[in-house]
């Protein structure tokens, strides 16, 4: 190995959570997540999910369950062990009800927080709903590229697989509702996000470039992983390629084979996502946010922060206090 060239294993600011990209993009993009509640269908009320600032997750428990969404010529019909993510924030409606009736929706932010729904007659339709929230639109091309709605069918699912017995675990758990259900159900709905998401790389890198292709091929995967664990570092073309042991053409080809962009303007989408979470999270000075992520003035990166996100950092904050009164929005956590 040449003497300049760097590691994954001795790159000082590399470690193995580092190397877990999936999570360190999530992350940035400002991740939010609220176990919504285990919703018992009846033929006299759909409920309206307000949710278009989120990635909204349906576990059909007991089905049918029709998901009425914008766009989509007809609902989604969940089965008895189906999943559904919505990638694409908006209003959806969720019903037993193929044929929506509007004066029978209720939207699920007017009922009481926490409250405990009683169960509709034994066998009626039930599921478990979830939302991961990004309130700041997703610039990371992974999230910008999700399909609107993904759906895994339970009978299609290995019975002894992850997501099968994760589906397990939840439906049984949201049926006893035994002490800690809520901690669990948390928990089991972050594992099954996670699966989804998991899911999704993997048949994006069939389809073509994107994360999933990324992951793939171990040197834009080290080149990934570099940009994320120091993205206020310097990098150049040329630093990346020799810390991860190709020439510049070689990487340049590599990674727009992998992810359809270039190694510097992944770098700025890495660098504007953790801008937008600093300035919505911490009260740091525009000069200190710059050099956090890597730009030597607060010039410079104010204006590549309206070029990217749309408007100047200033006003994104500005914007983002007044959002936080939303009923709708999650805290930090």
């Amino acid at each position: 190995m040449a003497k300049n060239t760097i590691s994954m294993s001795n790159h000082p600011d590399v470690s193995s959570s580092a190397m877990d990209l999936m999570t360190d993009i999530l992350r940035q993009a400002g991740l939010r997540h609220r176990v919504l509640d285990l919703f018992a269908l009846t033929p006299a009320q759909a409920l309206r999910f307000p949710c278009d600032k989120s990635i909204g997750l349906h576990v059909a428990l007991q089905g049918p369950v029709y998901i009425h969404s914008p766009g989509q010529a007809a609902p989604l019909a969940l089965q008895s062990g189906d999943i559904a993510i919505m990638a694409r924030g908006h209003d959806h409606v969720v019903g037993m009800q193929a044929k929506l009736e509007k004066r029978r929706i209720a939207t699920i932010v007017d009922r009481p927080t926490g409250s405990v729904h009683p169960l509709a007659p034994v066998g009626c339709p039930r599921v478990i709903s979830g939302a991961y929230q990004f309130w700041n639109a997703p610039i990371h091309p992974f999230l910008a590229k999700l399909p609107d709605w993904f759906v895994l069918r339970g009978a299609e699912l290995p019975r002894l697989g992850p997501v099968a017995l994760t589906v397990g675990l939840v439906g049984e758990e949201a049926a006893n509702a035994g002490p800690g259900a809520q901690t669990i159900l948390h928990g089991l709905l972050d594992v099954l996000f996670a699966y989804l998401l998991r899911e999704i790389a993997a048949r994006h890198a069939e389809a073509g470039p994107g994360l999933g292709k990324a992951l793939a091929d171990a040197h834009v995967k080290q080149a990934i992983a570099l940009m994320h664990a120091d993205y206020a570092r310097g990098w150049t073309l040329e630093t990346l390629a020799e810390a991860v042991g190709l020439s510049r053409t070689r990487l340049a080809e590599r990674f727009r084979a992998a992810m359809d962009d270039t190694p510097l303007s992944y770098l700025r989408t890495v660098r504007m996502q953790a801008a937008m979470r600093l300035l919505s999270e911490t009260d740091k000075k525009l000069d200190d946010v710059a050099a956090e992520v890597g730009y030597h003035d607060a010039f410079g990166f104010s204006k590549m922060f309206k070029r990217t996100v749309g408007v100047a950092p200033k006003e994104f904050r500005r914007r983002d206090t007044v959002d936080r009164a939303s009923p709708w929005r999650l805290a930090a956590s």
